[in-house]
């Protein structure tokens, strides 16, 4: 399975994982079978919020499932449409979020659970 991690940071299992899946700098993709790691700048970083093109953020690269701590509801519903499953991450690294979701313990996001936007935009996330 190829699991994306938006990421600050590219400290490759060690990176922790990003709070927002749209506005991360990079993603860290995990292929969990071969154990590869690629690194990707996010090409849709700067977008207005709710604008986000999660599947172009990915530059074309392939993924079964993304581990974050925050997404909005349109690249929530975009990944889902796509076939990729959304996993709430734990806070913590990619490494810990890795451990967790191989042992079936992150939950999947849903739409309930999205980021309203931002306090300064007049809104709220749920995360």
């Amino acid at each position: 399975m190829k699991v994306c991690f938006p990421v600050r940071d590219t400290s490759e299992l060690d990176s922790p994982v990003y709070g927002h899946f749209g506005s991360a700098p990079a993603f860290v993709l995990v292929d969990t079978e071969t154990e590869a790691l690629t690194v990707l700048p996010n090409v849709d970083q700067h977008h207005a919020h709710g604008m986000c093109n999660p599947v172009a953020a990915l530059a074309g690269q392939t993924v079964d499932a993304v581990v974050v701590g925050g997404i909005g509801g349109g690249a929530l519903m975009k990944l889902n449409m796509a076939g990729i499953t959304v996993y709430k991450s734990t806070g913590g690294t990619i490494a810990e979020n890795l451990a967790f979701l191989t042992a079936g313990r992150l939950p999947q996001f849903q739409p309930g659970q999205v980021c309203g936007g931002h306090t300064g935009e007049g809104g709220i996330c749920a995360h």
